[in-house]
């Protein structure tokens, strides 16, 4: 399956290509040389995920960024506050907000309404974005054709976690992250491939 419109840039930080257009998810530690945004998505509010400085490095006077209530109330412009559970049509895209949680641990919790993302691109294919979550019961009714699922633990999932989640909702093609920066390591990526039973690639992060 194609993927060489998506890129990681580390841990949970990617730059998806829609034509001549950029989407961000939770962008952060960037090289001064990316790419401005038409879109960012932001799962929740820890420094690495919600980095004020990467944002306005991308952001132009169009940018649109979507993120949960409590930080959309952080950021200026054009932003949108979504819950999990909702359902937003903007420019040519389609997204849909899915919870991510921890079970069982206290990093994440259900009652702040982080979320994971599916992005629906404009040729039709669908893009999970996690976010920093467990394999939740909600992760069970994912729908897309990439996922893009933590995998070094501690925090999130683990690799077996993630490769349990990934064969339960079937999507063509994960691509393992979250690891190789403040925790995991190529390690968890490979073991998430060996687990999972449909195609699995492990990117090396573009910095």
């Amino acid at each position: 399956m194609n993927h060489d419109h998506i890129h990681w840039l580390g841990h949970a930080s990617f730059c998806i290509e829609d034509g001549p257009k950029r989407i961000f998810f939770d962008p952060w530690k960037l090289s001064p040389s990316v790419p401005l945004a038409d879109l960012i998505l932001i799962t929740h509010s820890h420094y690495d995920h919600f980095s004020i400085d990467d944002i306005r490095r991308i952001t132009k006077d169009t940018t649109a960024i979507v993120a949960p209530v409590d930080v959309a109330k952080q950021l200026k412009g054009n932003v949108i506050a979504l819950k999990p559970g909702e359902t937003l049509s903007i420019q040519e895209w389609t997204i849909e907000t899915i919870p991510a949680y921890n079970l069982g641990k206290q990093y994440h919790q259900k009652a702040n309404n982080w979320v994971g993302y599916i992005l629906t691109l404009s040729h039709g294919q669908r893009i999970y974005h996690a976010g920093d979550t467990d394999f939740t019961p909600e992760m069970r009714n994912v729908r897309s054709d990439v996922a893009l699922l933590p995998c070094g633990g501690t925090y999130t999932m683990t690799a077996k976690e993630a490769a349990a989640a990934a064969n339960a909702f079937r999507p063509k093609l994960v691509i393992p992250m979250h690891w190789g920066d403040i925790v995991g390591s190529k390690n968890d990526a490979e073991e998430v491939k060996k687990a999972f039973q449909g195609e699995t690639v492990i990117k090396s992060p573009e910095r």
